[in-house]
């Protein structure tokens, strides 16, 4: 097998979006009810309760303060058009419902732009993993020819596929990277506002100490997505779309073969094209997923459910481990991309999770930085 169809094996099970179904989603105590995307909701969330101490300093440039404190983190439980296989019956990992507290912090407003990173790389010379040759060691038995730099691509099939193997849309392509997202052919220019992608975690970890900044925890990712609000299935409520309009760049119309771009973007989109939540955070749903520091554990929410008290600022397990694929290290990834819908992913509810190999970037793949608030 070519090292492009290995790494794509690969990768492919740590796409949040392409999880495996490992079984049907047991319900949670029901405490409230309601209705989301038109479909019945059941949860067992209790009160987002804000720290009251205001910020330190101003907040730096293009970021936002997080007041913190503690909320309940976790998945709601829908039933009706994202209760399917590959939609929230996939989501086992973001359940039980659990009690957390978050200290305060700042976030960036957007995830990190082109532009951003063009000023990094051209204040380091940094190279990022996608722009690197694979090497023989990882890859044994390859052929030289096939160890070429790269990334994974999305392309839409020519007509309606089966969605039993994500191989059919997905690609190594080489030359794929930050600056060709689509392929060699392909260019950022005329995208500065655009979120980079193919970014490995080394390279937001790179990024991150170049601008004196850090990865989220996943635990202050969702408080500060959820933006005050308790419980609610989008970063602005349960409605996903308020008034007719779309909030937030997902995919429309029959997937993997056809986004229809109802809520005017196909793929990527710009940042901060669609309202901020409560926090004055911008796409924390849709257009492209964002790293966390958190190793990927399935069971780190029974985890910390089984402790009986509220976790206090948990900064992920001491290990990453996932079932469907156990050697691979996986990172957590929030927030899903233009490619989750409910026919296929609804990883866009802000309590679901994704998970990612730290090594591999994709074009649906970026981050956010946060700075603590003391």
């Amino acid at each position: 097998m070519k090292v492009g169809n290995q790494r794509t094996r690969r990768i492919l099970i740590g796409i949040a979006a392409l999880v495996v179904v490992l079984g049907r989603v047991e319900a949670q105590p029901v405490q409230a009810a309601g209705r989301v995307h038109g479909m019945a909701v059941r949860s067992s969330f209790g009160p987002t309760v804000e720290n009251k101490g205001r910020p330190p300093v101003p907040a730096p440039e293009g970021m936002v303060w997080i007041p913190g404190g503690e909320f309940s983190m976790g998945a709601a439980d829908p039933l009706g058009s994202d209760a399917n296989a590959v939609g929230m019956n996939a989501t086992t990992d973001s359940r039980p419902i659990h009690r957390v507290y978050v200290d305060s912090f700042f976030m960036d407003k957007t995830e990190v732009t082109n532009r951003q990173f063009a000023q990094f790389v051209k204040a380091t010379g940094y190279v990022t993993v996608a722009e690197r040759a694979p090497l023989a060691e990882d890859f044994p038995g390859a052929p030289p020819e096939a160890l070429v730099a790269g990334s994974l691509v999305f392309s839409s099939p020519a007509e309606p596929v089966p969605l039993d193997n994500a191989l059919r849309w997905w690609s190594y392509v080489k030359g794929a990277n930050w600056r060709h997202p689509s392929g060699p052919k392909s260019s950022i220019a005329g995208k500065d506002s655009f979120p980079v992608v193919h970014v490995a975690y080394e390279d937001a970890r790179a990024f991150a100490k170049w601008a004196g900044k850090r990865l989220p925890t996943e635990a202050e990712w969702e408080f500060a997505a959820r933006g005050g609000l308790a419980g609610k299935a989008y970063p602005w409520g349960n409605d996903f779309r308020l008034q007719g309009k779309y909030l937030a760049n997902t995919h429309q119309g029959h997937f993997p073969d056809h986004d229809s771009a109802a809520d005017r973007r196909g793929g990527t989109g710009p940042v901060a094209q669609y309202p901020a939540n409560g926090y004055g955070l911008y796409d924390m749903a849709g257009n492209v997923w964002e790293w966390t520091s958190d190793w990927y554990r399935a069971d780190y929410y029974a985890e910390l459910a089984s402790a009986g008290q509220v976790a206090r600022n948990p900064h992920g397990p001491a290990a990453s481990l996932d079932p469907a694929e156990p050697n691979q290290p996986k990172r957590v990834h929030r927030g899903g991309s233009f490619l989750c819908t409910p026919q296929y992913c609804s990883r866009y509810m802000v309590g679901t999770r994704g998970k990612g190999e730290v090594s591999t970037g994709t074009n649906h793949l970026g981050f956010r930085l946060v700075k603590s608030g003391r």
